[in-house]
């Protein structure tokens, strides 16, 4: 069983950055795929960002491409996204997630966080 606390939320005006970690529990972080989704008020949840078992493989939604940067630190057991360039429209409750393949569909997904809270004010 895989456990996944998220952290480094905060507010932060527009065109600043934030970097949200995720630091997972127990062995074998490494044969997981690490995801984030991110969920605004009234909206559902919505796939961000991958990154592959590697790291050297990525993905990312069309709104944060660009802006955003996914990277996974094995001996860490940790994920992280960096943010830039951080817009009110990313405003949201974002989620850890690992899998053992990597979809836009959030029920192919097999451990989930708590979520941290983004708040982009203009």
């Amino acid at each position: 069983q895989v456990q996944l606390v998220e952290s480094g939320g905060g507010l932060v005006q527009a065109g600043g950055s934030l970097r949200l970690s995720c630091a997972a529990s127990g062995r074998f972080f490494g044969g997981y795929v690490m995801g984030w989704f991110r969920q605004a008020p009234g909206k559902e949840r919505e796939f961000v960002a991958a990154v592959s078992r590697s790291g050297v493989g990525t993905d990312y939604a069309d709104s944060v491409k660009g802006r955003f940067t996914i990277s996974r630190d094995n001996a860490k057991n940790t994920v992280y996204l960096q943010m830039s360039s951080l817009k009110p429209e990313d405003t949201a409750v974002y989620y850890c997630a690992a899998g053992a393949r990597s979809a836009a569909d959030m029920k192919v997904w097999d451990y989930w966080g708590q979520g941290t809270q983004v708040t982009v004010s203009s």
